[in-house]
């Protein structure tokens, strides 16, 4: 065999061994090259029980990407196994890599996809925990039973030393920013860190000086004052110190949403209140029993909280809703005062139809 064939011959071993060694290198470099389909930002939610196989399913159900093969190829080549991909929102821009978006999809050190975003979590308007656990989980990859059953249960109570007519105090409404796969135990304990900071020692101070004796006392006189007035923030000071003023007395509250509470819906719509629906045994029902309810009525703003904690100082025992539909009230000192505001109010009520 001449020279030439000789040359020719080891050639083309070496073309074909480079080709065997450099090939699946050049295609996965061409693989993780490829890019998103979607033609704008989009938002991507993704259940981590899925493996890489179930991840590229969805993307290519999304219309984010168009070839599985390749996607997979760069996945595999990553060891993207189910416990290295984290679940999540995350935001896909437009014409993103393969290899880019793998990256951001492997858990980091803190548990979290390198380019998962957080969502914004709302609560606010909650009777109690239960409807608040549905507002979070419908934020959050979180079933609202399973949440809600976390958070009532006698655990969490005996860590967090709460009784299940106190818990409601526990949770302060607001917006919070949160991963979407926040669990449960996360949510609480973000809660309760809230919790925490909100009490300062200014805040507890003036707990004290307003003969208080815990922030559940407060956030449950709140809940009271936020339901008598829920259009008219000038008037919580005002309504606090008025409740406060009947504790100091040993007076009864008699405020007409503690024994609605009582009713759980059934009186929902229900403009005038009557004796009758007055007459339900209920810890709750200010009416029948002296001081607080053993818990707030609902959750209310922590602005009210801060309403309660900075009381208006006035003598005032009585209050009455104006004949009107301004949603504000007329305040008294005097019993004789209250009931003719009251008899004008029952008349207005009449004549509107009620």
């Amino acid at each position: 065999m001449n020279n030439k064939k000789k040359f020719i011959i080891a050639f083309a071993a070496i073309v074909i061994i480079g080709m065997i060694v450099v090939w699946p290198k050049i295609s996965l470099y061409l693989a993780g090259s490829k890019t998103s389909i979607n033609e704008k930002n989009v938002d991507f939610y993704f259940d981590a029980k899925k493996d890489l196989s179930g991840l590229a399913d969805q993307l290519v159900k999304e219309k984010i990407i168009d070839n599985k093969d390749a996607f997979l190829k760069v996945g595999e080549y990553k060891n993207l196994n189910i416990d290295r991909i984290a679940s999540g929102k995350y935001v896909i821009e437009k014409g993103t890599n393969y290899r880019a978006l793998l990256n951001g999809f492997t858990k980091n050190a803190n548990g979290n996809g390198n380019a998962e975003v957080e969502v914004s979590v709302t609560f606010n308007n909650c009777r109690d925990v239960n409807q608040m656990a549905g507002k979070v989980a419908s934020c959050l990859m979180l079933d609202s039973l399973e949440l809600d059953q976390f958070l009532t249960s006698q655990a969490t109570l005996s860590k967090y030393e709460f009784t299940s007519e106190q818990l409601p105090a526990l949770f302060l409404p607001n917006t919070y920013k949160m991963f979407w796969d926040t669990d449960a135990e996360q949510f609480l304990l973000r809660m309760a860190k809230e919790f925490k900071n909100f009490w300062t020692e200014e805040r507890k101070a003036k707990l004290v000086k307003i003969g208080l004796e815990s922030p559940s006392q407060a956030v449950t006189l709140a809940s009271v004052v936020y339901s008598e007035q829920g259009k008219n923030p000038s008037e919580w000071p005002i309504i606090a110190g008025l409740y406060l003023n009947r504790i100091e007395k040993g007076m009864k509250l008699q405020s007409d949403p503690t024994f609605k509470f009582c009713w759980g819906d059934e009186l929902r719509g229900v403009q005038r209140l009557t004796f009758e629906h007055r007459d339900r045994d209920c810890a709750y029902n200010t009416y029948l029993y002296k001081g607080l309810p053993p818990g707030p009525i609902c959750i209310p703003p922590t602005e009210c909280v801060d309403a309660v904690l900075n009381r208006d100082n006035n003598d005032y025992i009585f209050m009455m809703a104006k004949a009107d539909y301004s949603g504000l009230h007329d305040f008294t000192v005097d019993y004789a005062d209250h009931s003719r505001l009251a008899n004008i109010y029952s008349k207005w009520l009449k004549a509107e139809g009620y």
